[in-house]
Order: structure tokens, then sequence, then C-alpha cells
């Protein structure tokens, strides 16, 4: 007897230098982070509410479970790029959800990016101190 598969959806999700490969699972809500759960992968509570949103927007709390990869750039750049990536597998999971995440912005992507270091200067815009002599 096969057992029964859980359909999956997928979506990725980026920002900043962050990239991550979101899969969704209908179950109960539990979200991994890099093998590890959503409250031990990120240590403030802002970061757990930014992946939790689209979740709370389309009302689907408790609803899915997901497993998630993320990559390169820093804590808050993957919390988004995580959003990011939920909100396009809610998406793709139900086509009802789309003005909802639509209008809140989650299904933008954010075009930001650290700017580059000019020569001449210490960082992209900080110029070396004045001096007359």
């Amino acid at each position: 007897m096969a057992k029964k598969e859980n359909i999956v959806y997928l979506g990725t999700g980026r920002r900043k230098c962050s990239i991550a490969r979101v899969r969704l699972f209908e179950g109960n809500g539990k979200i991994t982070v890099n093998g590890k759960d959503l409250h031990e992968y990120f240590g403030t509570d802002i970061l757990k509410v930014i992946v939790n949103q689209p979740f709370s927007v389309t009302n689907t709390v408790g609803k899915y479970d997901v497993i998630c990869k993320v990559e390169g750039g820093g804590f808050t750049g993957q919390a988004g790029a995580i959003r990011h990536g939920i909100a396009r597998a809610l998406n793709e999971a139900n086509a009802e959800y789309r003005p909802a995440l639509k209008q809140n912005g989650f299904l933008t992507r954010d075009p930001r990016m650290k700017e580059r270091k000019k020569y001449g200067l210490k960082k992209a815009r900080k110029a070396p101190q004045f001096s007359k002599r």
C-alpha cells in the first residue's frame, strides 16, 4: 500500500544578498529554517513576525508547514527572503490569496541593495575627513 504524498508548493524568495528556497506542505504550522525550528534560528521576535506575515494576511496560520533553506546575507535579509518565498508559495497554493499578498507588498521583490564602495572614499558615500593643512 502506497503512502499518501503531500502536495508541495515551492517558492523562491530574495532580499538583499539572501536567497530562500521554500517548500510549503499542508500541516499544522511548523516552520523549519536550515534544519532548525523558527524560534531557534531567529533570536528576535520581530524577525519571527516578518516570517509569519503572509500567513496572518491570508488567514492561514497553522494550516501549512514550511521547510526552508536560506543562505547569504544577515538575519534581517534572510527573514525578508523567507517571507517573499512563503508568499510566492501561498500564491501557487491558492490564487485567491494573491490580492491580499499583493496589497501588502509580499509578492514584490525588494530591489534595495547595498551600494558599492567608490574609489577615494572610505565607504559608498563616506569621504575622508577634510583638513586644510
